[in-house]
């Protein structure tokens, strides 16, 4: 996604990013799956 950045990704040189919102509902499982899973 380019989360409305997209002359500032593509300054950069970034073709894509993501996003991950987190709330009250949420538990600290589903967090930590979430960042488990990040590729770098």
């Amino acid at each position: 996604g380019h989360h409305c950045a997209q002359p500032l990704m593509d300054a950069l040189g970034v073709p894509s990013t993501n996003r991950a919102s987190f709330w009250l509902y949420n538990t600290m499982d589903e967090a930590e799956a979430f960042v488990e899973h990040l590729r770098y």
